[in-house]
């Protein structure tokens, strides 16, 4: 009967290793869930209002930060538990834990370059320099923030292109959508056009798209005749600038373009363009 008490001994260590390992497996997905609670409620609170920013800028850096945070409890649980579930199950971690710091010391010499990705990341955030939803270059690639990591930044273009950028190779960044936009518009214009007209239909068209019920709230200075800006081989060019939210100046300036090519049509203002003449010789 020896065997069988054996047998029920090496029966209940399992079963008892098992529920080890459940209780383990609970209290990770438990820590990834309430630690992603808790840290969107302490950022929430934590971050104070910026006085020059809206609440949307606010939220996206808030976003931004709960994101970067999540992927750090992430990675600490996958590293973890994995290790505590092998010593429930009775594997000698001691040997792994320091084949793990050797080989970690031999990869650190060659892995100054996520380190470097790492701070920089830090970095971006603290600064604010951008935020998830800006539209943003770097790299000298253009479009709007995805998702930042600790370790890269994932922006999409306007064609839908996806890219992956390590943010230790951010030296420049440029943040297309923070506290207000210029719209800047450069037009041809004929040189026989009356500039004085041409100065009265700009600003009207401008106060008009800056009273207009559909975009009012999105313009915070009315689009203008500035000066003129050069003088071209077949076109005098005269520049434009209003300001605009965030994010709007192409939409805006899609709609200015609209509008001012109908007005100049009914002013009877010439916007010069190039001309083909051929001529066919006589035989």
């Amino acid at each position: 009967m020896d065997w069988l008490k054996d047998f029920a001994n090496f029966d209940n260590e399992i079963f008892v290793s098992l529920l080890k390992v459940l209780i383990i497996i609970l209290v990770l997905v438990i820590i990834n869930h309430f630690g992603r609670r808790l840290i969107t409620k302490i950022v929430r609170e934590a971050i104070s209002p910026d006085k020059f920013s809206s609440a949307q800028a606010e939220k996206k850096r808030e976003d931004t930060l709960i994101s970067i945070f999540g992927t750090i409890i992430k990675t600490g649980l996958w590293i973890f538990g994995p290790m505590l579930i092998l010593a429930q199950l009775g594997v000698n971690i001691g040997p792994l834990i320091a084949g793990a710091s050797i080989a970690g010391i031999a990869i650190g010499f060659g892995a100054q370059k996520i380190v470097q990705d790492f701070v920089s990341g830090i970095l971006i955030i603290l600064e604010n320099q951008y935020r998830i939803g800006d539209v943003i270059t770097i790299a000298n690639t253009t479009g709007t923030v995805e998702k930042i990591t600790i370790r890269q930044t994932i922006i999409r273009d306007l064609e839908g292109k996806r890219h992956y950028i390590s943010n230790g190779q951010i030296d420049i960044s440029s943040n297309h959508t923070i506290d207000y936009a210029n719209l800047v518009l450069n037009m041809d214009i004929s040189y026989d056009a009356d500039i004085d007209q041409v100065q009265a239909v700009i600003n009207q068209v401008g106060q008009e798209l800056a009273k207009a019920p559909q975009l009012k709230d999105r313009i915070l200075k009315a689009p203008e005749f500035i000066r003129i800006q050069e003088f071209g081989a077949h076109s005098v060019v005269v520049r434009i600038m209003g300001q605009v939210k965030p994010g709007q100046q192409w939409s805006i300036a899609g709609e200015l373009r609209l509008k001012l090519k109908k007005a100049f049509d009914e002013a009877g203002i010439e916007i010069p363009y190039q001309q083909l003449v051929i001529h066919n010789k006589k035989a």
